[in-house]
């Protein structure tokens, strides 16, 4: 709409006889300098549709980023943990690896299908 405008403007500007020849270079100039602008704003590298499409994909990356960190922070104290003192070692051992303290027994419950069955009549 606003393309047709402009050219409408121009087609006007030419036919006028009365106007001056270099005002009307400079006006065309400008009009023309106009509509590059445009393109390059609507279609051209770094267009305003490539930077919402960059806008969404930057956000996504520090979302994935904050869960990274957070998860980095866990580790660390994990680690911490680790260095410092020995019950952490001591969970790890009896959770992972199944090992039981001296003088302690290990009861296993082994779960089978409970099932309930009615009575029939």
């Amino acid at each position: 709409m606003a393309f047709f405008v402009v050219l409408s403007a121009v087609y006007f500007l030419i036919q006028d006889t009365d106007a001056n020849s270099s005002m009307k270079f400079f006006v065309i100039a400008l009009i023309v300098l106009l509509g590059l602008l445009q393109y390059r704003l609507w279609s051209g590298d770094n267009s305003l549709p490539e930077y919402f499409v960059l806008q969404k994909q930057i956000a996504a990356q520090q979302e994935g980023n904050a869960k990274l960190n957070e998860r980095n922070q866990v580790l660390k104290e994990e680690i911490i943990d680790l260095k410092s003192g020995t019950e952490a070692i001591e969970e790890r051992a009896r959770n992972e690896l199944g090992m039981v303290k001296e003088g302690e027994t290990f009861y296993r419950v082994v779960g089978g299908d409970r099932s309930v069955s009615s009575p029939s009549q």
